[in-house]
């Protein structure tokens, strides 16, 4: 049984004249055993909440930073109607702060025998999956003095899945792909790209690109046009190690890999190439395998959602292994790891060369841009020292790509906002120079 505040109000009203005037257990018992009474009858009264049956529906997906609509239908069966204030409880985690409770809490009122619905509007803070916790009633009588409380457990889950913010760059990055492809007037031509078609010679071209077989059978020059090769396999790998869970400003560096990979999946599914995506630290994390190129995203989408950093040391030899068994023939495999000295030197210059002998190689990093600006700050005894260390620091960082660079790796390092753009210009490039 729970009371209610009406209950206390009035105990006070009662008691406040029978202190003035007759201060007595008798005094008191006038007062209070009408209003027990009354409690007991308004508990009888109220609609229990033990018989209330529920089901939910609505959203099992949102992207991180909108809301989702979780929707919950609740069954009054009993021959009583139903005054209630209703909690339905989730993670903090699925709430913007603050709202939690104004977004939880309902009131309703269900007839006997109906049924009402009533939706929770969650906004989630974190990428993976939500899920409700109980349900608890609060069912108040007639004279709302007292109330009958209980939970139930209705399961729904909720997945966030990752915010892709570079998503604004994928037009502009279409716009080139067409470029490349020789959907408009602009023609490209590359060592290792495919051809395309014939037309006549405008003053300006390679004269490289000119075919004289096809010259000599009309009476003007006639060059060749050429478009990047279709059909190429891609595979993009996330490390999940430790180094991945670092924070640049606001987010974790896994998140900003997580959003240049997106964007570079999202473009290359509509170049025509076959993508498939790999995590891995010390074991397979997640994967995305032989999906066509209408499924590749959203399939990353999902399997990325519930990635989070592990906090061990990443296997890169497992790591290589993994990637050989999953790009059986010629493929660019995309690397999204870090720059730091020692894990690269240790870990990834020794398994290179079983990469780069059959596969090219691009490896993408985020950089800090707090490491650059401490290389220029100035005034102060800290600031100097500080300058120190941001200069040790990049020199130490353009070393290992420089050495990752001497393997015939391409190098991407950028700062979060300007991962995703830079590694979709670098397979641009690559898909021009006909390496892809």
């Amino acid at each position: 049984m729970a009371l209610t505040g009406r209950t206390a109000l009035l105990a006070a009203i009662g008691s406040l004249p029978v202190g003035l005037l007759a201060p007595s257990w008798t005094g008191m018992l006038a007062v209070n055993a009408p209003l027990s009474l009354a409690i007991l009858c308004d508990y009888a009264l109220a609609a229990p909440v033990k018989s209330l049956r529920f089901t939910r529906s609505g959203d099992t997906s949102v992207r991180l930073g909108d809301a989702a609509e979780v929707h919950l239908t609740l069954t009054n069966p009993s021959t009583r109607p139903l005054r209630a204030r209703l909690r339905d409880a989730w993670p903090p985690s699925a709430w913007h702060p603050g709202t939690e409770q104004a977004a939880s809490r309902h009131t309703l009122t269900v007839p006997a025998g109906e049924r009402r619905r009533v939706t929770t509007l969650l906004r989630p803070t974190r990428r993976g999956d939500h899920q409700a916790d109980r349900i608890t009633v609060r069912s108040y009588g007639p004279l709302g003095l007292a109330a009958r409380q209980g939970s139930h457990r209705v399961p729904w889950t909720v997945r966030a899945l990752p915010p892709f913010h570079s998503r604004k760059h994928l037009p502009a990055r279409l716009a080139r792909l067409r470029e490349l492809d020789g959907r408009t007037s602009v023609l490209t031509r590359g060592e290792g790209t495919e051809f395309d078609s014939l037309r006549e010679y405008v003053p300006g071209d390679d004269t490289r690109s000119i075919d004289w077989r096809a010259t000599a059978r009309q009476t003007t020059l006639a060059v060749r046009t050429w478009r990047p090769e279709r059909d190429r396999h891609l595979l993009v790998v996330l490390d999940t190690g430790r180094t991945s869970a670092g924070r640049v400003g606001d987010i974790p560096r896994l998140d900003a890999a997580m959003d240049a990979a997106l964007l570079l999946i999202a473009l290359a599914s509509r170049a025509g190439d076959r993508v498939d995506l790999l995590a891995y630290d010390r074991r397979l994390r997640a994967q995305v395998r032989g999906r066509s190129a209408k499924d590749v995203l959203p399939a990353a989408v999902d399997a990325l959602a519930t990635l989070e950093p592990e906090l061990v040391e990443t296997d890169t030899r497992g790591l290589s292994s993994a990637a050989l068994a999953h790009a059986p023939r010629r493929s660019l495999i995309v690397l999204l790891t870090g720059l730091d000295t020692a894990p690269v030197e240790e870990g990834l210059l020794p398994v290179l060369p079983q990469l780069t002998r059959r596969h090219n190689v691009l490896v993408a990093s985020v950089s800090d841009p707090r490491v650059q600006a401490m290389t220029s700050a100035r005034g102060t005894v800290d600031a100097v020292y500080e300058a120190a260390a941001g200069a040790k620091a990049t020199a130490l960082r353009a070393r290992t790509a420089e050495r990752l660079r001497s393997h015939g790796v391409t190098v991407v390092d950028a700062t979060p906002e300007n991962l995703a753009p830079a590694l979709a210009d670098a397979y641009l490039a690559l898909k021009a120079a006909g390496r892809l």
